[in-house]
């Protein structure tokens, strides 16, 4: 269906969400930190991104706003998924540019219905 990067550096959490995308018939691709993601979404142009916040390096939030600055990246849909669940942490990840932002841990039909609104809305 659709092609989904998931930008994320917790393998267990690489896995839970790798194997909803590819039960729903999307290809996964994996970037483990915010650094791979922009060069990744870049090279592979995904359908979306699901963007992990705490991250080594450059952290989802940051990584959000750079590929919104790149003209090559800055239309692809990006969804937040995140242990923060602060209001003010909700606020940030769509003033850089998200379209959502999922509070961890993330349902099945949650994570679903949030990347089909997206790739509807693409």
């Amino acid at each position: 269906m659709a092609d989904v990067l998931v930008v994320e550096d917790s393998p267990t959490e690489v896995h839970a969400y790798g194997r909803i995308l590819r039960d729903h018939g999307h290809k996964v691709y994996v970037a483990s930190n915010g650094e791979e993601g922009l060069e990744l979404a870049a090279r592979v142009q995904p359908d979306v991104i699901l963007m992990d916040v705490v991250m080594p390096g450059v952290n989802g939030f940051e990584a959000t706003r750079l590929l919104r600055r790149e003209s090559s990246t800055s239309q692809i849909p990006i969804i937040i998924l995140s242990t923060k669940a602060q209001d003010t942490d909700r606020i940030w990840g769509l003033r850089q540019g998200a379209i959502d932002y999922l509070v961890k841990p993330v349902s099945r039909p949650v994570l679903l219905r949030s990347i089909d609104a997206a790739l509807a809305d693409a």
